[in-house]
């Protein structure tokens, strides 16, 4: 299916990292990675990403991102609140969990500001608490008709420019280290979003949560002494 120009430019927007709802104050666990010295150069800043892109985020978050764009899509209020507080409760750390809720309550209030929601979605989302950030962004595509792909790769990209933007602060790497970075791991957003949507299609649903490492260093960073980013 062929974007508008219309989708086009909300894609970019939704993608956009000055979209005001707070990404660029998350690491998710990179900063705590530095500190540990699992990251220390442009090398193992790729290598920290792309395991998160495919370990962590295509096994899980994903998924369950085209689960909840189906749910919208079939008007099934019941299925968007399982999927909401299936994806709160795997959060393994008060960290991410506050992330998750505080972004996806500000999308929620800049969607509203901005009319890119339908009334049935905001009727819906007004009462769901806590109020994941997929839940969200997956509404707005779906209000958008948005193909899923388009929007699970805008979704998968917003995500990995936080992080290369994290990596840039915090390693600290250069601009252009960065961008080789980004350039690097957004060709793996297509297979990547390709392989989440089969799991999102299987019987049950093939979602994993299982990356002890991440969960470990995020809790580090729970009590880490300097911090640059909340999470």
């Amino acid at each position: 299916m062929q974007l508008s120009p219309e989708q086009l430019t909300l894609l970019q927007q939704l993608a956009s990292p000055a979209l005001p709802i707070g990404g660029f104050s998350y690491s998710q666990g990179l900063e705590a990675a530095v500190e540990l010295r699992l990251v220390h150069d442009e090398a193992t800043a790729a290598a920290w990403i792309q395991d998160q892109l495919h370990s962590v985020i295509g096994h899980c978050e994903a998924p369950l991102w085209a689960l909840l764009h189906q749910s919208w899509h079939a008007g099934s209020s019941e299925s968007v609140r399982h999927w909401n507080r299936w994806f709160f409760a795997s959060r393994e750390t008060k960290e991410i969990r506050s992330e998750t809720e505080q972004m996806g309550w500000s999308l929620y209030k800049l969607a509203l500001e901005l009319d890119w929601l339908g009334e049935h979605a905001r009727a819906l989302l007004e009462g769901l608490r806590p109020l994941c950030l997929p839940t969200v962004h997956a509404a707005i595509a779906v209000q958008a008709d948005l193909p899923l792909h388009a929007g699970l790769t805008a979704y998968l990209y917003t995500w990995l420019e936080n992080q290369v933007m994290a990596a840039i602060k915090s390693v600290p790497l250069g601009q252009v280290a960065g961008q080789r970075v980004l350039s690097q791991i957004r060709r793996q957003i297509p297979d990547t979003a390709r392989l989440a949507l089969q799991r999102s299609q299987r019987q049950p649903p093939a979602l994993q949560t299982f990356a002890p490492q991440f969960s470990i260093v995020s809790a580090r960073h729970e009590s880490q002494f300097s911090r640059l980013f909340r999470s």
